[in-house]
């Protein structure tokens, strides 16, 4: 039962060496951005806009949904 014991902690002291340096090691890539000139976007043209039309719900149509 000792033995067990033994391996059950190195295996989890490797699990956290092991993650630690992953986490240390790892390359964090550079960002890209794209370059867009503001006179691109204004180029484009018209911006869509979506209306919605509904009705309200009543209290008791509310009421009734749930």
């Amino acid at each position: 039962m000792n033995v067990l014991r033994n391996f059950e902690a190195i295996f989890v002291a490797a699990t956290i060496v092991t993650t630690f340096a992953a986490y240390a090691s790892a390359h964090v890539p550079a960002i890209h951005t794209a370059q867009v000139s503001p006179t691109a976007v204004v180029a484009e043209g018209k911006m869509s806009v979506v209306v919605v039309k509904a009705k309200r719900l009543t209290p008791a149509q509310k009421a009734a949904a749930i």
